[in-house]
Order: C-alpha cells, then structure tokens, then sequence
C-alpha cells in the first residue's frame, strides 16, 4: 500500500499505515489532519519524535484522552503545544458535555498550572488570564505562583479572582511584584486598595495611586499624601489623580517639584479658591519666604484655644467604644479636638500637658503621647503632621509599622518632662 499523507481523503487503513512511516515528516503530516480517527491521534501522541507529539497537542481534533497524556509528556514544548488547545477548550465545557471530558480537562489544566518548568506556567497563566470561564481553583495556582512571570498576568487581569482572594494575596504571597500586579487592575475596589496600602511598599502603592480606576478612600488617600514628602515615587501619581481630598492640593504643593506643580495648577477641578491658595504657597516657596498656608494653617491648632469635648469622649471611653478606628476617623475629619480629648483620656495624663507637648510642636513628645494612647505608630505620624504641624522634614518615622521609633524609656521621660513644664508653670 503506498498511501499519500497529503491526499484529500485517506482511509483508516492507510491511516494506520502512515502512522508508522519511518519518515517523520510524514507522521508530521498526518498528525496535523483532522479527518482522522482518534485512535489514530492518540498513537501518535506516544510517538518517538517531539515534534509528531507537539503537533497532536496542538491538534482540535485529538481525543480529550490525549490530553493528559501530552501534559505528563517529558518534552517541555509537547506541555506548551498543549496549552492555547487546553485554554481555549475549557470555556466551552459546559453542563451538557460528558462528565468525564470535564474532569479529564481540569486534571490537564492542573498538570500544566504546577508544571515544573516556569515557561509552561507562564504560557497557560497568559493564555488564561482575561477567561471568566476557568475553573477558580486553578486561576488561584496560578495567582499564588512565586515566579511573577506566571502569578502577575493572572493578578492583574484575571476576573475569576474575588476582593477576599486578592486581599489574601497582597497579605501572603512570596512572589516579588504581586501586589504590583493587583494595584494595576480594573476598577480596584476599597478593601483591596486598602490591602496594599498596609504592606507599605511603596513601588506598589505608586502603582496603586497611578491606576485611575482604583477605588481609593478618602482616609487612605490623604494618609498617603501626609507621608508623600519623603516618597518621591508618589508624587507625579498622586498629581494625576482623578479627585484629590479637600486641601489636599494645597498640602502637596509645600512638597512637589517644580514641574509637577506646574502640572497641580493646571488640573480642571481646581477652584478659584484653592488655586489662589496653591499659589500662595507656590510663591512663597519660590520667593524663599515662609509657608504662609504651612505656618499659619487654617484651623491648625484652633482645637487649642477651645474646650475639648472632654464629657463626650469620657463616655465612650467607658463604654469601651473609644478605639483607634473611631480615633483615626476624626483626625482625618479634622475633628481635631475630639483626637485631642481621646489622646489625653486614653493617655491618662492632665489636658494643660497635652496642650503643653502640641503648643510646643515637639513631635519626640507627640510620639510620647500617642503611644501612652495605645495608637497605632501610623497614627503617631498622622498626628505630628496634621495636629502638631510638624515640617515634614522634623516628623518622627518608624522603619516597623508595628514598633514604635523611640524607646519606652525615653518616650516615659518626654510625658515627665512636659508634666514638670506645665505644673512649673502653674507654681505647683
């Protein structure tokens, strides 16, 4: 019999034949027909030669048996040849195919998401990163891969994956540039773009301030703003945001370059007023004078001057509803005497002291404060800067969020320092 691989019909006898031609061209050849049986397809998966077997993975019309076998296939582009068959199969299943197509898809797709080679993952994680239809479990392999190459498409595009899966990937994943990933996607919402905020890392969050579709709150942004001095990768984002905080554009201009200020005045929804202050502020940096807007802010330190809400703050501190979270609502509020009275009440220390340590704008005693308070060492920051007006350059930072940058012994003695200042004051 002397069948001709490339004839418009061949019979299965001459099928059989070709399938074990000595030539692998030829066996090349019949491997890219569609017209033949798939008992002929699934011989040639075993074939001796790669490239007979790449072919057949690639190839619609082989048996879903071939599949797994292909997967398994010790020749990393036989794995990779199966891959854009395997993606683009699997949105199609649906209830009305047989069970056992199902099943037998989804154990190929969790072979080639734990392949050890990395490209073979990393060419599955890109062919399936923007299909809703994968099954969930093997998008979150993916999402969870350490080699970014393959968890990064995946968690920037993926619609497979929820907010709670996202925010337990900013928190646990291993893989250098994930919560980059994240911070890039569509129409981020809140909770996740809280997420990343709390990591600290300050490449993702610059990704987070330059995605325009990212749902950022309020709080959170102006917390950013208050520590965008000394972050510079921060500064043309934040600029470019859609909406900016009441008074922030004013607050950014005492730190901005020159050219990104020319770029803050030009923004469309800047009004009259905020304008002119923007470069009030602008002109006196120029000019080398004083920050008016910084050292005379408006209602700065008014919290002062006026009785704080001492009776109000002492009932929730009893009824045990006074915690950090209704504290840091208030001073991003700028409910500034209400963040005064719970600091002093929570601190357990006398309000002339209280008043004395921000009178004197000391951020080492402010720090001291907070911590007597049981704040976060985030909120000591958040406190010098918009409460104790502290120059960005003067504001005490802490390299551990969780550690506070001054000893316990040194932040006792500035509270005992400023009780001995207010009671010499007093002529006790």
């Amino acid at each position: 019999m002397n069948a001709d691989v490339n004839s418009a019909r061949i019979t299965y006898d001459e099928s059989k034949e070709l399938a074990r031609h000595s030539d692998p061209s030829v066996r090349m050849a019949l491997a890219r027909r569609t017209d033949l049986r798939p008992e002929i397809l699934y011989f040639l998966a075993k074939d001796d030669n790669e490239e007979v077997r790449r072919i057949v993975a690639n190839n619609k019309a082989a048996p879903h048996q071939t599949n797994l076998i292909l997967a398994k296939d010790t020749d990393q582009s036989v794995r990779m040849g199966l891959v854009p068959k395997i993606a683009a199969t699997a949105p199609e299943l649906n209830a009305d195919e047989q069970d056992t197509i199902r099943k037998s898809t989804h154990a190929v797709l969790e072979l080639l998401a734990q392949d050890q080679i990395t490209v073979v993952r990393q060419v599955l994680a890109d062919a399936v990163k923007d299909v809703a239809e994968i099954p969930a479990d093997i998008i979150r392999t993916l999402a969870n891969d350490v080699e970014i190459d393959v968890s990064g498409p995946v968690l920037e595009h993926s619609p497979v994956l929820t907010d709670a899966d996202l925010v337990k990937i900013i928190q646990t994943s291993s893989a250098n540039g994930a919560a980059n990933a994240i911070a890039r996607r569509d129409n981020l919402q809140n909770m996740v773009a809280d997420a990343i905020v709390a990591t600290d890392d300050n490449s993702a969050i610059a990704d987070l301030l330059g995605n325009t579709s990212a749902q950022i709150r309020e709080e959170t942004l102006n917390d950013l703003i208050d520590r965008a001095p000394g972050v510079e990768l921060w500064h043309q984002p934040l600029v470019g945001r859609p909406q900016l905080p009441k008074g922030a554009a004013v607050r950014m201009a005492r730190f901005l370059a020159d050219n990104l200020l020319t770029e803050l005045q030009q923004r469309a929804d800047m009004d009259a007023s905020t304008l002119r202050r923007v470069k009030s502020v602008v002109d006196n940096r120029l000019s080398g004078g004083a920050d008016v807007e910084q050292t005379v802010p408006q209602g700065a330190q008014d919290f002062l001057q006026s009785e704080p809400p001492m009776n109000m703050v002492m009932r929730l501190f009893n009824a045990r509803k006074l915690d950090s979270d209704m504290v840091e609502k208030a001073l991003m509020s700028s409910d500034h005497g209400f963040v005064f009275a719970a600091l002093i009440i929570k601190a357990g220390i006398e309000p002339n002291t209280g008043k004395k340590i921000f009178t004197e704008k000391n951020p080492k005693g402010i720090v001291a404060l907070c911590w007597k308070a049981h704040l976060p060492v985030k909120m000591a920051v958040q406190v010098q800067q918009r409460m104790g007006r502290i120059a960005p350059t003067d504001v005490i930072t802490s390299e551990n969020a969780h550690e506070y940058p001054i000893s316990e012994e040194e932040m006792e003695w500035q509270l005992e320092f400023f009780r001995g200042m207010t009671t010499k004051a007093q002529g006790r």
